[in-house]
């Protein structure tokens, strides 16, 4: 894997409370890039899901697809529960996992507390 692959599960958003589209992949930056370009599944490009509100990394696909599975069984209050609790303004996180030099990203939980990168 190069430095920037991270096995996730993720929610796409059209908007607040939107359309949401959940998915797993073994390279988050590359899928969250396809879906905002459109280039996606058909269901994100037609529904405008391009941002990122939620995700979660795994240290396996077995284990990413296994929660895929499971919170495809929530109901939508549920999924919109997850993303609330974590990024209750339902901020684009892509500025959050976008390639930066090693040691300049931002954890979810950072995101989540407020935190931003620092500038040099």
């Amino acid at each position: 894997m190069s430095r920037f692959d991270t096995i996730a599960t993720y929610l796409m958003a059209s908007k607040r409370h939107g359309v949401l589209y959940l998915g797993v992949t073994s390279d988050l930056v590359t899928s969250v890039s396809q879906h905002r370009l459109g280039e996606a599944s058909a269901f994100t490009t037609k529904y405008k899901c391009r941002l990122l509100v939620w995700y979660e990394v795994h240290a396996s696909m077995r284990t990413a697809i296994q929660r895929e599975t499971s919170l495809k069984r929530y109901l939508r209050q549920w999924k919109i529960d997850l993303i609330e609790k974590e990024n209750p303004n339902w901020d684009d996180l892509w500025p959050s996992i976008i390639p930066q030099p090693l040691g300049q990203r931002l954890t979810i939980e950072q995101f989540a507390r407020g935190e931003r990168l620092r500038s040099s």
